[in-house]
């Protein structure tokens, strides 16, 4: 495929950060030389799964941390609930944060890990007992940590992070280094949230994740902001207009998706002689590689 370099999409520059959950307005990150961000614009509407998609070090967890304040922007606007992040405090009572740091203490059990947290947002047992329902975790409340999986331990910290029922919720890299199963119920789970209202701001390099669970991407590489829409909107960009048909005598065509290519499927279909067909719109993976020239690992 095409490699195209820095092909920016930014935003409409005249954003309005009261209109949005997120917004992030020219914004960059300098650390000594490296620039981690440059100048980038972009929004998260309320109620939305957004995923912010690139590799390590593309500058999707230095995104979090400006967010939730554990940094401060070089330069342009960071607001979260139509908020500056750094002069407004109260609103981080509205975040839940989980990353790779996100520790637990490891002797203690589920429900003792989980009070620890509770009792700074002035929450009690009950409340604890209502996130493990969420989380399918209320048959184990009195295991200790160091006895669970990996992905059961990723249950309790998706747990703690909600517990005080956050509007907004950041994931960094929720289901990296997960068995496909355990993968398969963070996503359930990650679904079952927004549902119930949580926007979720969800940093990862697994295409295929951002593709079931997102409502808009953006692809980020080597700090800037290369493309960003819906998954959908985006294969139909990058996609060919043609369509693999295989009949059941093994033969194979490639058709374009017109009239003509319309009325063989009919005819083949009407014979009795259509196997399976299939679109030819690239997955995500491939789009940034063809926008970057890089593969993901």
């Amino acid at each position: 495929m095409k490699t195209i370099h820095h092909k920016i999409k930014q935003e409409n520059q005249h954003i309005t950060k009261q209109d949005y959950m997120l917004v992030m307005k020219n914004v960059s990150k300098v650390f000594g030389e490296q620039k981690a961000l440059k100048n980038i614009t972009f929004h998260v509407d309320e109620g939305e799964v957004f995923g912010f998609l690139g590799p390590s070090g593309a500058g999707k967890t230095t995104a979090i941390n400006l967010f939730t304040a554990q940094l401060v922007s070089s330069m342009g606007e960071v607001t979260v609930m139509g908020k500056d992040v750094v002069t407004h405090h109260e609103i981080f009572g509205d975040m839940g944060v989980l990353t790779d740091s996100s520790g637990l203490y490891e002797r203690l059990s589920i429900m003792k890990n989980l009070m620890l947290f509770a009792r700074f947002h002035g929450l009690g047992k009950n409340q604890v007992e209502e996130v493990l329902e969420e989380v399918d975790l209320i048959d184990h409340i009195d295991k200790p940590v160091d006895k669970l999986s990996k992905g059961m331990k990723q249950r309790v910290m998706i747990a703690r992070a909600v517990i005080h029922k956050p509007k907004v919720l950041f994931l960094d890299e929720p289901t990296a280094s997960l068995d496909p199963g355990t993968t398969l119920e963070i996503h359930k789970l990650i679904r079952k949230l927004n549902r119930n209202g949580t926007t979720v701001f969800l940093t990862t390099h697994d295409m295929t994740e951002a593709d079931k669970l997102c409502d808009r991407v953006a692809f980020i590489d080597e700090g800037v902001i290369v493309d960003m829409d819906s998954p959908k909107e985006l294969k139909k960009k990058y996609g060919t207009n043609t369509i693999d048909i295989t009949l059941k005598d093994g033969s194979e065509y490639m058709l374009e998706k017109d009239g003509i290519g319309g009325a063989r499927i009919k005819e083949w279909l009407e014979e009795g002689m259509l196997e399976t067909v299939h679109s030819n719109e690239p997955s995500l993976e491939e789009i940034f590689l063809s926008l970057t020239g890089k593969e993901l690992s």
